[in-house]
């Protein structure tokens, strides 16, 4: 393989070979139904996950939060399994099962050993297609939800995050949080989830990823019989439902400062401001950027702030692409008497890059440490069903690690300066929880 691989939802069959000598493939069933597969021949396992492109981005017609709810309740039953026949299923065979919303994508994943693939491919086929949504099963899940939203409340990190998300991208429906909140789940009705379900958990919609150990006709095979038996019409043509658009959002942003006062020993701040979407061509030269930012030990946050300073046991950097916008941000706890000096040192180092720009050395460090957090990470066939699955679902192109590390090798010097001096130059938003006020931004 080389370059980037294209996946038009008209091409019905794909197969390549990637760098690093994974035969990868590509179904689109005439139900619009995409399955994609990554073979590793010395792998003794598979992971595969079940991909629906309906997120917390999506909720304008019901319930902030009910495509979170709707992630729940599918572990809570079928006609023919019970959730404990559910849980014993993957249980018993010592395998691995779990579900992700996010704000563009919903996932319903396992891992298992080779040989109960079928068996992970016959459940998750079952969840997703065959869910009862059951009345009493819905106030049950309500409760733990609400206990879910309480424990992330706990959390003042979780805290700063939500609220500098909704202060960066404002009245987008991106700004929410995932869970939506607990009156918003109080308020969420059974036939508005339900009727949430129905819409998009359909054959055009659906995407299954997997890789590791497998053979990918009979995938395709296992895959369209299981979800046949659990009652899904895939006789009737239909074409995969479009990606999002990549066209740029606009919005209005939320207020610039806030703080949430809260009674902690420590203080968590957090600075952020409008980012890349995720198809744009920048992407790496980013990821070096906050890479050098706060992605590490060597760092300029984590020196600054915490090996010269000692104001932070935790400080980084982050970036969080979407379709159609994106955020990049910066966050760490201190102590509440340390906070304001801590917003302005992160400020600083940003500025500092946009005007000066970074070394050679810094630049050559930093594509080597994404190389080898990238190498790493895709040793497991978890890594690589999430890649083929965000590659379908999100960007339309399937990049393997070699041509990522291409794409890493071509950032220079004068990308991340501009980057940075993009970011500085745009509006920025701050937050922080803890026992402080306002002054805490009297540097910015």
């Amino acid at each position: 393989m080389t370059g980037a691989i294209d996946l038009p939802l008209d091409v019905h069959d794909l197969s390549f070979e990637s760098g690093s000598g994974t035969t990868i493939r590509r179904t689109v069933h005439p139900s619009g139904l995409r399955i994609l597969s990554e073979q590793i021949p010395a792998a003794m396992s598979a992971t595969i996950g079940y991909w629906v492109g309906v997120g917390s981005r999506d909720e304008d017609h019901i319930a902030y939060g009910s495509t979170h709810f709707l992630e729940h309740l599918l572990f809570k039953g079928t006609p023919r399994r019970s959730a404990l026949d559910i849980a014993v299923a993957f249980d018993q065979v010592g395998g691995e099962h779990n579900a992700l919303t996010a704000k563009e994508y919903t996932c319903y994943y396992a891992k298992v050993q080779d040989e109960d693939l079928p068996m992970a491919i016959e459940v998750l086929s079952d969840m997703v297609a065959a869910s009862v949504i059951d009345a009493h099963e819905f106030d049950i899940e309500r409760g733990v939800i609400l206990e879910e939203l309480a424990m992330a409340d706990d959390d003042p990190s979780n805290v700063a995050h939500e609220r500098l998300a909704e202060q960066v991208l404002g009245d987008h429906p991106l700004g929410r949080p995932i869970g939506g909140s607990p009156q918003s789940i109080r308020d969420a009705r059974r036939d508005q989830v339900l009727s949430h379900y129905h819409r998009y958990y359909r054959p055009d919609e659906l995407v299954v990823s997997v890789a590791g150990s497998l053979d990918h006709d009979r995938l395709v095979d296992l895959v369209v019989a299981s979800l046949r038996d659990a009652g899904w019409d895939l006789d009737t043509p239909e074409f995969p439902v479009h990606r999002r658009p990549f066209d740029p959002a606009i919005f209005t942003p939320g207020q610039s400062q806030r703080c949430t006062p809260r009674p902690l020993e420590q203080a968590v701040v957090a600075l952020g401001m409008p980012g890349l979407r995720a198809g744009d061509p920048d992407r790496p030269a980013l990821g070096v950027l906050t890479t050098v930012l706060g992605g590490g030990m060597s760092s300029r946050l984590f020196q600054e702030v915490r090996e010269k300073r000692g104001l932070a046991y935790s400080v980084y950097a982050f970036a969080s692409p979407y379709a159609d916008t994106g955020m990049v941000g910066m966050a760490a706890g201190t102590s509440p008497d340390n906070a304001a000096e801590v917003v302005a040192l992160m400020r600083d180092e940003l500025v500092a890059i946009a005007k000066d720009g970074v070394t050679d050395h810094e630049l050559k460090r930093t594509v080597g440490n994404i190389k080898g957090a990238t190498a790493l990470a895709l040793e497991g066939t978890e890594a690589r069903m999430m890649r083929l699955g965000r590659s379908e679902l999100v960007t339309g192109e399937f990049l393997d690690r070699a041509e990522t590390m291409r794409r890493l090798d071509r950032v220079t010097l004068e990308d991340v300066q501009r980057i940075a001096h993009t970011l500085v130059s745009s509006r920025l938003s701050a937050t922080a929880v803890g026992p402080l006020d306002d002054t805490v931004f009297s540097a910015l």
